[in-house]
């Protein structure tokens, strides 16, 4: 992950790998598609696993340092969205589940506003 240049005498470190998910999993997080996100949760002292399967609603920066993808899911008839950066060392794994079938927008914010049936028939996918 690190690479050594020589400069002038000096050893300077170089960080070649910025992001934790892998590239091939990372071309298939699109907006539209259903993932299902594993990530390691700290509670007090302890540490566990979590998953959180939902909606990709958004993108932002393709692979940027400050790249992200926000999750939209509802859990007991409550809607939760998360934000998760590409680069977080908290995220164990990341499955994609469906691919988008038909979205024409890169961000997906008017989801919020639909009910689900209204969201299946305009997205062609159950979610």
């Amino acid at each position: 992950m690190f690479t050594i240049h020589r400069v002038d005498q000096t050893l300077r470190a170089c960080y070649t790998s910025a992001t934790m998910i892998e590239d091939k999993i990372l071309e298939k997080i699109r907006t539209g598609g259903k993932v299902r996100v594993t990530e390691r949760v700290k509670e007090g002292g302890k540490e566990r696993v979590s998953n959180f399967e939902g909606l990709v609603i958004a993108r932002k920066h393709g692979k940027e340092a400050g790249a992200t993808f926000t999750v939209r899911a509802i859990l007991h008839e409550v809607s939760v969205e998360k934000i998760y950066p590409i680069n977080s060392p908290m995220i164990t794994k990341v499955q994609v589940l469906s691919s988008p079938k038909k979205v024409h927008r890169s961000k997906l914010y008017f989801v919020r506003n639909l009910s689900s049936k209204k969201l299946r028939e305009k997205m062609g996918t159950k979610i």
